[in-house]
């Protein structure tokens, strides 16, 4: 038996064409909706982006800053050390420049100096005791006016000496010519050993030394002290 249809085509290809619509309405709408969501994504993206560039300046700027900061401090500490250096020249009497030049100047030929340190120390030194009286009216008279006697301290530096020579005769010479040098006091020879280094035989002193108390040179003696080191050299 035939199926006779009653609607017309006209109403059904409407109504396939309405419900295609509907799906691409839901198609677009899904699309634009994923487009909403991914450019949210990206803007947030961007912000947080922004927001670590900002931060990344911000410590660079802090960074400028600092190393700025380093680079004033370290002028300030070699302007500093430079002053530390010509305030100890000041205040020695000797300066270690002045004192080394000495060393070598009185060095013997074929005599070398190979070290040499300075030591301070500070030494009490008690006065001596006030002498008695000779009678007793001179023991009256200074009772009233008898102090107790103070120790006093002084600085005395000392000096190590360490260098080779060619004989124990050169090194007799060192330890006579500092001897009459107007720095040094008390030379006196610590050891004196031999040493051979490829077949040749040196002799290896050590001495000991005392800077003169109370010594201040002047700048005239300065002077010829570094003038000879030079000539010397």
């Amino acid at each position: 038996m035939a199926t006779i249809n009653f609607v017309p085509d006209d109403y059904l290809q409407q109504r396939q064409s309405s419900r295609a619509n509907v799906l691409y309405l839901m198609m677009l709408t899904a699309m634009i909706g994923a487009i909403g969501v991914t450019f949210g994504f990206i803007k947030m993206r961007q912000k947080a982006v922004l927001s670590e560039l900002e931060q990344l300046d911000l410590r660079m700027k802090q960074t400028q800053q600092q190393l700025a900061e380093l680079e004033q401090l370290e002028k300030q500490r070699v302007t500093m050390m430079k002053t530390m250096v010509t305030t100890a020249e000041l205040l020695e009497p000797i300066p270690r420049s002045v004192l080394l030049a000495s060393l070598t100047n009185n060095l013997p030929s074929g005599a070398s100096l190979v070290e040499f340190k300075l030591q301070e120390k500070e030494i009490t030194v008690a006065r001596p005791a006030a002498q008695a009286p000779a009678s007793q009216y001179q023991a009256k008279a200074a009772a009233p006016t008898k102090q107790p006697s103070q120790p006093t301290t002084t600085v005395e530096s000392s000096l190590d000496i360490r260098g080779i020579a060619p004989s124990d005769i050169q090194v007799a010479s060192y330890i006579a010519r500092l001897s009459s040098s107007i720095l040094f006091d008390q030379v006196a020879l610590v050891e004196s050993k031999e040493e051979e280094i490829e077949g040749l035989k040196f002799r290896q002193f050590r001495l000991s030394a005392v800077l003169k108390p109370n010594l201040t040179l002047s700048k005239d003696d300065i002077d010829s002290i570094r003038k000879t080191q030079q000539e010397l050299l």
